[in-house]
């Protein structure tokens, strides 16, 4: 019996192979808790490219590896977190299928729409703010009602950044949408806490998952320096001397989600190996 056994988490955004979401729910899983895997399911242009989401059959394959590897239930739901009454029906899906919810994690983000402030895209700065900030508004409230209505407390967990607390060149959108998802943890903490319900966010510096190559060679270049460059002043500035893993954000967001944090609601948890410390 793990520390979540008998809960049932949402992670939105879990679907990619060896990304950030899986990683998580499959922590979440091996600590006992029901899971309703999330991700946006097609591709749609630039605002939703194939190296962005999980496709569909992404989280059916992520659904079987977290069968296999725990035993637990394992539910999927796509859908486009730009659109609320798609978010209403992925909670849903929750309701319906194993009755309650405890958990949210607030894990989907666009992490790929880069590029010089002077050249920025409205349309892609509104699919930034939506998808990073405004379907987690979205999400928290939709996921308290059913949680409130269960009335058992539970855990809301926002997946931001260092960029949450940090400036970052040619991220403005992200970085912008990365602080106000920190100012909503804290918002929504002091709302929900009369009913047991704890908010928190956790800020992983930077992770190479398949997004995160993208995201190493995108910046190496708009700084004009090499893939090795890039990456060995990224390593000389981080003290435990390496990027964050998948599986690092995963046991900050367990802890978070366990009877060990019931205590703590509001925080902005840094995991970034020592390279961002306020």
């Amino acid at each position: 019996m793990g520390r979540l056994a008998g809960k049932v988490a949402l992670v939105t955004g879990a679907g990619r192979p060896g990304g950030l979401g899986q990683a998580i729910a499959l922590r979440l899983a091996a600590e006992g808790a029901a899971i309703l895997l999330h991700d946006r399911g097609a591709v749609a242009g630039d605002i939703a490219p194939a190296h962005g989401i999980g496709l569909s059959s992404d989280l059916e394959q992520t659904a079987t590896m977290i069968r296999t590897q725990t035993g637990t239930l394992v539910e999927t739901a796509t859908g486009d977190l730009l659109d609320e009454a798609a978010i209403e029906a992925i909670v849903a899906v929750a309701e319906r299928s194993i009755g309650t919810l405890d958990i949210l994690v607030n894990n989907a983000g666009i992490g790929y729409l880069f590029g010089p402030l002077t050249e920025m895209d409205a349309t892609h700065l509104d699919a930034v703010l939506g998808v990073n900030l405004r379907a987690p508004v979205l999400l928290s409230k939709h996921a308290a009602r059913l949680t409130i209505r269960g009335g058992k407390g539970g855990r809301i967990v926002n997946i931001a950044s260092q960029a949450g607390k940090s400036g970052f060149a040619f991220a403005s959108a992200y970085t912008a949408s990365k602080h106000g998802l920190i100012g909503l943890t804290r918002a929504a903490a002091m709302e929900l806490a009369p009913h047991g319900i704890t908010v928190n966010a956790v800020c992983p510096n930077h992770v190479t998952t398949g997004l995160g190559a993208w995201q190493n060679e995108f910046m190496s270049k708009a700084r004009g320096e090499t893939l090795d460059e890039y990456m060995a002043a990224m390593k000389a500035r981080i003290p435990l001397g390496r990027p964050g893993l998948p599986q690092d954000t995963a046991g900050a967001v367990a802890f978070l989600c366990s009877d060990d944090a019931a205590y703590i609601t509001a925080e902005a948890m840094n995991v970034s190996g020592g390279e961002e410390y306020h």
